[in-house]
Formats: structure tokens, sequence, C-alpha cells
């Protein structure tokens, strides 16, 4: 048996991209400081005492404008912990509005609620009219208090309990003894600029800073917190580095948690074609990100130049991701990269990540090591440094019907390695699927058996990154095809 030649790839280069611009936003969120400002609320409708002891929280000055308040706005002066509130048991008056940095109409009556809104705008102020969105310059959102980390939510005034319900989410997540972090955080900030001139030198303060605070939540920070932060950052190693990071199959959930922490601390981010683009949302906005795409059969960056690439931005001081699909060590060319980095002299470390086997076995409910089906598992190439069907291959191996056989790459030489399998010993009635897009939401498999799979992928003219499975552990596949034929084509 013969191959058909495989033509060379096109090289390209490594380019620059820009990464995507927010969604449209329909309200921008902004926060308005008013410790020691004075703000008026006008009106003493059903939302004027919340509106009043938030007001007071922030630490403003509250002048309280109400002919007739209720029983529940007259004792808000003597119940807020904060600010100062003075009510005023009269009608408000244009002079009233004066020098307020904020002002707030709590009226039931849409005529006064416009006079208000004209006065305060005439005033300098800006203004918020309770319960009517289209008068107001500013609104009011649910707010998880942790202060002084504050989170503001809002829905624009399309589904309120929505909002309160996510709110309350936000709140289980995070732990109240945060507010005592941010708070040493505030404090301290001045006595880490003094010691750490340099920005990079800040970040990694701030970022062993933030692993305590995750890692302790419950606990008051003090100085001798301090004082081991700062003597770690001064025992950091200088300079730059290269991360190898594995952004697994496709779907982000799947990310690492060192791997999230690896993109937020990126200066530079190298990754590839198949890193789904979701992925990079994760990365901080300040990075740089590149696109060094390697395609099977493709235009293809070179992998001299991607190590070159890694090793200057590195040298340069910078801390650069590879960002690579699946897990780097599995047929993801990382010992080059390793290699090339240590002879250059690069501190250079891995961060594993799932891998497009588990990934795919996972998301169809399939065991790859079933006890009762299997006693090895192995991972092959699909096609040797040519694009050709690798002459290495230990077709034994793949004959064993012991053995859950994953092959990488395998959509060009898919037929010639099936058939050699075949005649080298493999069961022509060995299951077989091809997964395509793993994990993600366009995940599709054909499945069938060693004899005729090849026929049933082009029959199917899927297309995307391939992943081809064979063992006797995937027989339980036309199961998982009868309750999901969506995700797998029969």
């Amino acid at each position: 048996m013969t191959d058909t030649p495989i033509p060379l790839r096109a090289a390209r280069a490594p380019r620059d991209t820009n990464a995507a611009g927010l969604e449209p936003l329909a309200v921008l969120p902004v926060f308005v400081p008013l410790r020691g400002k004075r703000v008026v609320l006008a009106g003493s409708s059903g939302g004027a005492p919340w509106k009043v002891k938030v007001l007071a929280a922030a630490g403003a000055r509250v002048d309280v404008y109400a002919p007739e308040p209720g029983e529940e706005l007259r004792a808000v002066p003597a119940e807020v912990v904060d600010g100062h509130v003075t009510l005023h048991e009269r009608a408000w008056t244009p002079d009233d509005l004066w020098g307020a940095a904020f002002c707030v109409g709590a009226m039931e009556d849409e005529t006064d609620a416009v006079a208000f809104v004209a006065a305060a705008r005439g005033a300098g102020a800006i203004v918020n009219a309770v319960d009517r969105p289209h008068l107001c310059d500013v609104k009011f959102g649910a707010i998880v208090n942790r202060s002084p980390l504050v989170v503001g939510i809002s829905t624009e005034g399309a589904a309120p309990v929505f909002g309160q319900t996510v709110r309350a989410r936000i709140e289980a997540m995070l732990p109240r003894g945060f507010a005592r972090w941010v708070a040493a955080a505030r404090d301290w900030r001045g006595r880490v600029t003094g010691r750490f001139h340099g920005f990079a030198e800040r970040r990694v303060f701030w970022e062993r800073f933030t692993d305590r605070a995750f890692a302790e939540p419950d606990r008051a920070p003090g100085e001798a917190d301090l004082a081991e932060l700062l003597g770690e950052t001064e025992a950091a190693p200088k300079g730059g580095a290269v991360t190898l990071v594995g952004a697994g199959p496709g779907d982000a959930e799947l990310l690492t948690l060192k791997a999230l922490r690896s993109l937020r601390n990126a200066d530079v981010i190298l990754y590839d074609d198949l890193v789904a683009p979701e992925i990079l949302d994760y990365a901080r906005r300040e990075a740089r990100t590149m696109l060094v795409g390697k395609t099977g059969h493709g235009p293809s960056c070179r992998q001299d130049d991607i190590n070159a690439l890694m090793v200057q931005l590195a040298r340069s001081g910078k801390q650069v991701v590879r960002l690579k699909s699946g897990d780097p060590l599995v047929f993801g060319r990382a010992g080059e990269e390793i290699e090339a980095c240590r002879v250059a002299g690069v501190p250079v470390t891995v961060v594993p990540g799932v891998s497009a086997a588990q990934g795919a076995a996972a998301s169809l409910g399939l065991s790859l090591t079933h006890r009762d089906a299997a006693r090895r598992l192995q991972y092959v190439t699909g096609h040797d440094r040519r694009g050709a069907l690798p002459d290495d291959l230990n077709w034994g191996a793949l004959a064993d019907p012991s053995v859950t056989t994953v092959v990488y790459m395998p959509k060009r030489t898919l037929r010639a390695l099936l058939a050699r399998a075949v005649a080298e010993g493999l069961a022509p009635s060995t299951p077989a699927l091809l997964v395509f897009n793993a994990t993600r939401p366009s995940q599709q498999a054909v499945r069938g058996t060693a004899a005729n799979l090849a026929d049933r992928v082009e029959a199917a003219g899927l297309d995307g990154p391939a992943l081809l499975m064979v063992g006797t552990v995937f027989a339980e596949a036309a199961e998982v095809a009868r309750e999901a034929p969506a995700r797998v084509a029969i």
C-alpha cells in the first residue's frame, strides 16, 4: 500500500490579533463617590426609605424633603450607620437643590417628578427619579456589599427579580471576609508602591495578596501578612518567563484554575487556531495576543519561528503564555518549545489541560478504560512530519483487542490507517468513532467500525478538529447515539 503524496504546508508568520470589543452595554456601570457630599431626596414614595439608607451608607450628607413622611421614613435618621440624614418635613424648593451632588426624586405624581428633575439638572446635579427610568441620569441597581469591595448589578429595569437573584448568588460566592482584605489593600497600597517602583513587581505582590485572600478569606490580614508578602515579592524571580498552558479541547469551562491565573498574569499570549476564542476573554485586557497558528495540512507558522518569538519576548522581560489546545504535553510539540527555552536560559513551566481524548470521552459519556473491555489506553498520532501515515506505528499494539486507541490528527490518513490496522490483525467489527469539535457546541461524532468508519465519515461531510477513538469500550456508543442523536451521527 502506498501513501498519497502530501503537499508541503504553506508557511505563515505570527501576527498580532486584536481582542474582541465589549458586547453592547445597556448601561455604563459607574461608581459615584459620595462621602462627605450633599445629596437631596425629595418625596416619600415607597422606595424612599431604602434610597436614603443606601445614600447614607455611601457617606453622604442627605437632606430629605417630605411634607408628610411615613413612619418608616421618620425612623431612618436614627437607623443609618454612616453618613448623616436630616429630615425636613416640608416640600422641596429649587433653592434646596443648589450645592447637591446627587438628587433623588421619590414622588408619586409624574408632573412633580418632571419638575424636580428639571430643577435638579438646572442646579448641576445628577438625578434619579424612583421608578421612572425615562427621567433618570443614573439608576440604582442591586448591590453586593463587601465594602470597599462593591458589586453593582443592573438588568436595566427589565427583570428586577432576576437581578436580585443574581445578587444573592454573588453574595453566596463572596465571603464577607473579603471586606477586610480589600480594606487592607487600600491601606497598604501606598507602602507597596513605595517599595516596588516597577509595575511587574507590584503585580507579583498583588497576585500573591489575592491568592492569600482567597485561601483564607475569613480572617483579618495584619502587618505580618504585609511583611511576608513584601518578602516573597522581593525574592520572586525577576524578568520574563514562558508558561505553556493547556486550553483544553474547546469548552472554556474546562480551563483549570492555574490556567486562568496564567492567562490573567500574561503580558503576551501566543495561541493556536484550535484555541476557542472565548478562552482569550479570560486574559487581562492589556495582554497582547498573537496568533501563531498551526493547523493540520493548512498554512502554519514554522515551529522555529514560534520558538524564537517566545524566547525573544521572554528575554525582553515579558510573561509569555503559549496557549495550546488540549494538553500541551500530548502531541502539542511542548518538548521542542521547552527545550528552546532551556537552551536560551528562559524559565519555562507547564500548566496541563484537559486533553482532547478526555474531553471527547466525557462529553459522550464513554469510559476510555472500562475494566470489562480495556487493559490499556494508548495515544497515537495520525501523521508524521510530512503529514503522511507514520511508518513506525506499532501495528500489533493497534490490533490488540484489549486496548483503547485514541488517534490525534487522523483526518487525512483515516482510511489508510484503519485499513492497515485491519490488515495487521484489528478485527473489522471493532467499534470506532470520529469525534469532531470535541466539547464545543458544534461537537458531532460519526460512529462505525474499523471496516466502515472511513466511508461513513466521508458521507457525513463534517469539518473541524477531529479525534479517532477505536476499541471495544465504544460498543456502548450506539446507546449514546440513540439518546443524543444531535451529537452522534450514525
